[in-house]
């Protein structure tokens, strides 16, 4: 097991945020996670993307319509992006391997449920994204202005629904 975060988590200023996205999200992995303290789910993510638009700091996240979490996504207001630090890659990739519908990623991998946000996160996590949903909507094919898109994509035609997030919050972990 790895060793625990402990820090004591502290709200930040998206504005003040220095890290490179392309690093965090494709090589790092983050953790999508969504529902209540009855229910929830998380999934491992290297699609994605920060940004703003519409005068708001935002996330985007892709999700497979076959995923479990989509089901979470479409009944609830709130998800949270989660990154970690490198020692517990093992239990990102179980996340991203494994359904929430036919295990408890959280048992398995060892990681903790938070909800004390609007959205569950993970204690061991060393930064949590707080995100609204404000857009969500299915890639449509016919969009793709670069044609090798669908076919090394999507050779099953299971478009992934994109969201969009606002920011409303961000918790680090302070050492």
């Amino acid at each position: 097991m790895p060793q625990e975060n402990t820090g004591k988590w502290v709200e930040v200023s998206a504005k003040d945020l220095s890290f490179n996205p392309f690093t965090l999200i494709d090589k790092e992995w983050m953790l999508v996670t969504v529902g209540n303290p009855e229910q929830h789910n998380t999934m491992t993510a290297s699609w994605g993307g920060f940004g703003v638009l519409w005068k708001k700091y935002i996330s985007l996240i892709f999700v497979r319509p076959q995923r479990y979490s989509i089901k979470f996504l479409e009944q609830e207001e709130y998800y949270t992006l989660s990154f970690f630090d490198k020692q517990y890659r093992q239990a990102l990739a179980y996340c991203g391997s494994h359904s929430g519908r036919e295990v408890d990623k959280d048992k398995e991998t060892g990681l903790t449920a938070r909800f004390d946000l609007p959205a569950p996160y993970y204690e061991q996590a060393r930064i949590v994204f707080v995100c609204r949903k404000i857009h969500g909507q299915t890639l449509d094919p016919s969009g793709f202005l670069d044609h090798a898109i669908d076919p090394e994509n999507y050779p099953q035609k299971d478009y992934h629904k994109m969201y969009i997030g606002e920011i409303i919050q961000v918790m680090m972990k302070e050492d």
